[in-house]
């Protein structure tokens, strides 16, 4: 492979977003840990590699569908997208996506000898929407769902599946931990679609920021921060009270993101909130391990 491929397969694979694959097997691995007093090294990391295969997959489908539909434009605020800038072919950039999902396969059939059907039952959607978030006959990211699709899958169900993965049980402190996690990757994907409202609406890509404007794009990330740091108050009644300072850097720097959506205007400026809300999603990571920790 020449070097010059390499880079065009790092920039597509978009290494900034893999927190969001990382942070809820992580997290999830944590609260297992928790609640069981056990981890397996090997699962986690099967779970773990799954998730990222994953979630490169979607990275590269989003890019070469993204293009083929006319979405990516000259105009885009954010990064070079590999196949709108000709860097690599849409077949080739298919095909990298197909190998990652062969990959995720790989790791699913370890943790089905582990746990069973379940296993099936999340692996499948999950390996199908890869495609179907922008491909497919109804595109989640085209019809205004990509939160949802977020919340749903980098957070309840990765979450939750990894803490089953772990301990064969599906607490309902692993649904708590899954919502504040959704919500904090799903402020990743509404800063992108209110930077990019503009270009979207010129090129059918109906997100909410472009279905209902700049006040409710706004309103949706307040929402989102504000649901994921205040939910943290739940863990009192789940009698895991340490664990809510997890949501500490939820409040410090949502509001440093909350500010910039209000008072910027939608453009590269916007990156930099990308990038804090990235952090958000990592130091909650952390300093959930940390509470967990101190708290054992």
């Amino acid at each position: 492979m020449s070097s010059s491929l390499l880079k065009s397969c790092v920039l597509a694979a978009r290494p900034k977003t893999l927190p969001a694959a990382i942070v809820p097997v992580w997290a999830g691995c944590v609260l297992a840990w928790k609640l069981s007093g056990t981890f397996d090294a090997w699962l986690a990391a099967c779970t773990l590699m799954g998730s990222i295969c994953i979630q490169i997959a979607t990275n590269f489908f989003n890019d070469a569908i993204d293009s083929r539909k006319g979405a990516d434009t000259a105009q885009r605020l954010g990064p070079v997208r590999v196949t709108a800038a000709g860097l690599m072919s849409p077949r080739a950039v298919m095909g990298v996506a197909a190998v990652f999902l062969v990959a995720a396969t790989a790791c699913g059939a370890v943790l089905y000898q582990a746990r069973g059907w379940p296993i099936v039952a999340i692996g499948l959607p999950s390996l199908f929407l890869s495609y179907g978030y922008t491909g497919g006959p109804f595109p989640l990211a085209y019809r205004g769902m990509g939160e949802l699709f977020v919340i749903l899958f980098f957070g309840l169900v990765a979450v939750a599946g990894t803490v089953f993965i772990q301990t064969g049980a599906w607490p309902a402190a692993s649904f708590l931990l899954g919502g504040q996690i959704g919500l904090l990757s799903a402020v990743l994907i509404s800063i992108n679609n209110f930077r990019d409202r503009e270009e979207d609406a010129g090129t059918g890509k109906r997100t909410l920021a472009v279905r209902f404007g700049p006040k409710v794009a706004a309103a949706v990330i307040w929402l989102e921060i504000k649901l994921a740091a205040f939910g943290g108050l739940a863990w009192i009644a789940l009698d895991h009270p340490p664990l809510m300072f997890a949501s500490l850097p939820v409040l410090l720097l949502g509001m440093r993101i909350i500010w910039g959506v209000l008072t910027l205007p939608p453009g590269p400026g916007f990156n930099r909130l990308l990038a804090l809300g990235g952090v958000q999603l990592i130091l909650f990571a952390a300093v959930f391990h940390l509470a967990a920790s101190m708290s054992a």
